[in-house]
């Protein structure tokens, strides 16, 4: 004879759910990624920028 398995019924699922970001309004950490990357993007923008024109970025705007 087969016995069926009993399951409990306040049993923990078998598979692990994880902790997913989810984008939010203020300070969380996922905005804080976000704008921590865009930041590091703009400044080797900036870098590139002054490298390849010889000029710093308000010259290259034309205020100086």
């Amino acid at each position: 004879m087969t016995e069926e398995p009993q399951v409990k019924e306040n049993s923990q699922p078998a598979v692990e759910t994880s902790n997913v970001e989810t984008p939010g309004f203020g300070w969380t950490q996922y905005a804080e990624q976000i704008n921590g990357r865009f930041a590091m993007v703009g400044l080797l923008g900036l870098l590139l920028l002054e490298f390849l024109t010889h000029q710093d970025f308000f010259s290259w705007l034309g205020v100086r």
